[in-house]
C-alpha cells in the first residue's frame, strides 16, 4: 500500500467527524471558489471547477453550499487566495508535497515548516522532492462498479495508464491531460465515479514502519488540519500487518 489515503481514512475514523466534514467543506468552498474565479463559473467551460464540484459531491457537501462558493467567486469581495507548494522530507526520509490555497503567504509558510520541524523532517526549496513525481489523473470507484477485471477492462479501453484494486475499490490512473477524456468513458462503462481529482504520484515509495508511520499520520493530520492546506502527498508504503496495527490501535 503506496501514498497516505489509507492513513487518512484512519484520521478520520478515528477523529470528531462534524469538525473534519466541516473543515474537508471549507476546503471543498475555496477550492471551488478559486476555480470559479480564475475560469468560467459554468463547471460545463472550465474544467477544474467540474473537478472541484464532484469532488465535493462524492463527500456529500450540500448543493446549496457549492452553489454559494460558486457565487462568491462573482463578488468582489473575496479573498484573493494564491496556490503555493511546498515540499519537504518528513521521518524516515520520506518525501512530501503540500499543496496550499492561502491569501497570507508567511503565515502558511511559517506554519508548514512548524510543523515539519516538529516531526523531525525539514522543509526544501521548491522542487527540492517534486521531480520524483508525476503529476497525474486519479479516478477513484467502490467495489459495487464492478470486479476487478470489468474495471481493468474498462479502464484499458478509456485509455488509463494503471488500475489499483482491492476489496474496497477501484482506483484508476491516468496521465494528467488525460483525466477529462478518460473520466468520460469511464463514466460511460462503469458510471460516476466517487471521485475524480488530479493528483502528484510518486515515482517510487519507501517502505515505513510502525514508528515511521505513527510519525507520518501525526505530520500529515497537522498539515492536513491547517485551513490553507488542501493537499498532502507522501511516498512512503507499509505492509498489510502495519496497516492492520494502525487500525486497531
Amino acid at each position: 500500500m503506496a501514498g497516505h489515503s489509507q492513513f487518512k481514512n484512519i484520521m478520520h475514523r478515528k477523529g470528531r467527524q462534524d469538525a473534519v466534514r466541516s473543515k474537508m467543506f471549507s476546503k471543498f468552498a475555496r477550492e471551488i471558489t478559486v476555480a470559479a474565479k480564475m475560469g468560467m463559473p459554468d463547471p460545463d467551460m472550465n474544467p477544474r471547477l467540474r473537478l472541484a464540484i464532484q469532488a465535493a459531491k462524492a463527500q456529500s457537501m450540500p448543493k446549496d453550499n457549492i452553489q454559494r462558493a460558486i457565487n462568491k467567486a462573482a463578488g468582489g469581495d473575496t479573498e484573493n487566495y494564491e496556490e503555493v507548494r511546498y515540499e519537504g522530507y518528513g521521518p524516515g526520509g520520506v518525501a512530501v508535497i503540500v499543496e496550499a490555497l492561502t491569501d497570507n503567504r508567511n503565515r502558511s509558510a511559517s506554519n508548514v515548516r512548524a510543523a515539519f520541524t516538529k516531526a523531525g523532517g525539514a522543509l526544501g526549496e521548491t522542487g527540492s522532492v517534486s521531480f520524483m513525481w508525476d503529476r497525474a489523473g486519479e479516478i477513484y470507484y467502490p467495489a459495487s462498479a464492478g470486479d476487478a477485471d470489468k474495471v481493468m477492462e474498462a479502464a484499458i479501453e478509456a485509455g488509463a495508464e494503471d488500475v489499483q484494486s482491492d476489496e474496497e475499490g477501484h482506483t484508476i490512473y491516468c496521465a494528467f491531460a488525460d483525466i477529462g477524456e478518460v473520466s468520460k468513458a469511464l463514466e460511460t462503462a462503469l458510471g460516476e465515479a466517487e471521485t475524480v481529482k488530479t493528483i502528484w504520484k510518486p515515482q517510487n515509495t519507501i517502505p515505513v514502519d510502525e514508528e515511521r508511520a505513527q510519525s507520518l499520520m501525526k505530520l500529515i493530520a497537522v498539515l492536513e488540519d491547517d485551513d490553507d492546506v488542501q493537499n498532502v502527498y507522501a511516498n512512503f508504503e507499509v505492509d498489510e500487518e502495519t496497516m492492520a496495527k494502525l487500525s486497531a490501535a
